[in-house]
């Protein structure tokens, strides 16, 4: 059995827009990808939409259950974006006008004449929090508690995780090995089960049709490197022992 130290991250997906089809969500994966470099496993994503009550009560529900939370989308300048608010709620405190963030945007806009509302929307943030900077449109996100507030636009959001990475603990980072075979996935189900539970490992199976036959990849997944090639040698042998 594998020992690990794990640690779990949940993505909350915020946007009436993601929701509707009209913007597709790219930054799963992304944050998926850079989380996973450092030993960091995402454990859900939720897609919510740009309501108060619904944005509070996942935030501290995935607040309470990962190591890391992070959100994206809803920390612009409009009516629909209400995420700091949320936030704020979720813990029990007050939006505040940052000073940092204010002095931020003013040197980006070159004067505090150039603040409209909208922008100025954007420097308030929940009482106890730390700015994100926010390298590509100055804006920054924040941080409270154990949950990341990120731009929903990628670029940015990119951004504003690279900044974020350095400063997360990571736990054991997980490998893969992985095997191709011409079976059809149900006449190897059973030995999928039995290797998984064996070794304590997340097993997963991709069936295709490659030329008109059926083809499954195995995807073996696990952060010890040697019960990994166990596993993957005991499946091989299985495996090919049906006829």
């Amino acid at each position: 059995m594998e020992k690990s130290n794990i640690k779990t991250a949940g993505l909350i997906i915020i946007g009436n827009e993601v929701l509707s089809g009209r913007t597709q969500d790219t930054n799963t994966k992304t944050i998926a990808l850079k989380l996973g470099e450092i030993g960091v496993q995402v454990r859900e994503v939720r897609v919510i939409p740009d309501l108060i009550e619904t944005i509070i009560d996942t935030v501290k529900h995935f607040s309470d259950t990962y190591d890391y939370v992070f959100t994206t989308g809803g920390i612009g300048p409009t009516h629909d974006d209400k995420t700091a608010e949320a936030v704020a709620g979720a813990f029990n405190t007050e939006l505040f006008q940052h000073p940092d963030a204010l002095c931020v945007l003013i040197d980006h806009y070159g004067g505090a004449e150039h603040l409209n509302d909208g922008r100025v929307k954007m420097t308030y943030v929940p009482r106890g929090a730390t700015l994100i900077d926010n390298p590509v449109s100055s804006a920054p996100g924040f941080k409270i508690k154990n949950v990341h507030i990120m731009a929903g636009v990628p670029k940015i959001m990119e951004g504003m995780l690279d900044n974020i990475i350095p400063t997360l603990l990571g736990g054991d980072i997980v490998k893969s090995r992985q095997i191709t075979v011409h079976k059809t996935e149900s006449s190897i189900a059973k030995i999928l089960q039995g290797i998984e539970e064996k070794y304590k490992i997340d097993v997963g199976s991709y069936p295709k049709f490659h030329d008109g036959s059926p083809e499954v990849t195995v995807i073996l997944r696990g952060v010890d490197e040697n019960i990994l090639d166990e596993a993957l040698g005991v499946l091989n042998t299985l495996i090919h022992a049906i006829d």
